[in-house]
């Protein structure tokens, strides 16, 4: 079990990361305008899920999910990359739907 302040610095650099690569490193015409919203890790590490939201309607919402699903694995290489440790946490994508309850 990792220590609450090592686990919110690393889902902060996840997410600075992660939304660096979906806006600028993504070559994708599915990629709309997606906004990574937050990231949640486990307390073991070994599973993250980044919440992200899309602006548009149903369409839109499952070409990014779609996309997403696809570049799962290239962001992943990319964040391992900048994290210092030593087993990198499984990430998976899931849709945010609070900002639409707002």
């Amino acid at each position: 079990m990792a220590n609450p302040r090592t686990i919110a610095r690393l889902e902060a650099r996840i997410l600075e990361r992660a939304a660096h690569c979906v806006e600028f490193e993504l070559n994708d015409p599915r990629a709309g305008m997606v906004t990574i919203t937050r990231v949640e890790l486990s307390s073991d590490l070994t599973a993250g899920k980044i919440f992200y939201s899309v602006l548009g309607d149903a369409g839109d919402k499952s070409k990014a999910a779609h996309m997403l699903e696809s570049a799962a694995g290239f962001i992943q290489r990319k964040v391992a990359r900048v994290l210092n440790m030593r087993r990198v946490p499984h990430l998976r994508w899931v849709y945010d739907e609070s900002i639409e309850a707002a």
